[in-house]
């Protein structure tokens, strides 16, 4: 895809990528140890960007200022998810809209994109969420309150639990 760029930058919890068209964001990292990682993450969406640090300074400020534990609001930011199906953007923007600091189940996520049913599809289009901390998934959990579907280990598990730490401020 001609026109995406990119950039790696340094955060309180590791590094994070992000790729953009002239749209918006195309995707977004979890915090890794490298960046070099994050590359990885981003595949194809890096592999064909080109470096545009500038671009992506006032990104990197706003997402600094949330991992030192402030509220910042990170749904202004322009994305560009016009490739996604549309349950899947849906479900993002539905998730978008879960305040800092607090949670919602998969069932609530499935009725706000009118699928009260579909609890299991809006758990699928968060674990395909590529823009994590900006579409915050990490606020979406199981009926029960449990963490469910962050990741595929026990340690991006333990993220989603410090990410929801750092938001109720028992960091």
């Amino acid at each position: 895809m001609s026109g995406v760029i990119f950039d790696v930058f340094e955060t309180p919890f590791g590094w994070m990528g992000a790729a953009a068209s002239s749209l918006g964001l195309r995707r977004t990292t979890l915090p890794q140890p490298s960046p070099g990682e994050c590359l990885d993450i981003m595949g194809a969406d890096a592999d064909v960007a080109a470096p545009a640090p500038d671009r992506f300074a006032g990104l990197a400020a706003l997402v600094h200022r949330y991992f030192e534990g402030e509220a910042v609001d990170l749904s202004s930011q322009p994305l560009d998810v016009r490739d996604a199906p549309a349950f899947q953007r849906a479900a993002w923007a539905a998730c978008m809209t879960i305040p800092y600091g607090e949670t919602r189940p998969y069932k609530w996520l499935a009725a706000q994109v009118g699928k009260p049913a579909a609890s299991r599809a809006a758990g699928q289009c968060m674990a395909r969420n590529r823009l994590p901390i900006i579409v915050p998934c990490h606020r979406v959990v199981a009926s029960d309150g449990g963490l469910r579907g962050f990741g595929k280990d026990a340690v991006q598990l333990d993220l989603k639990q410090r990410l929801l730490d750092l938001e109720a401020g028992r960091l």
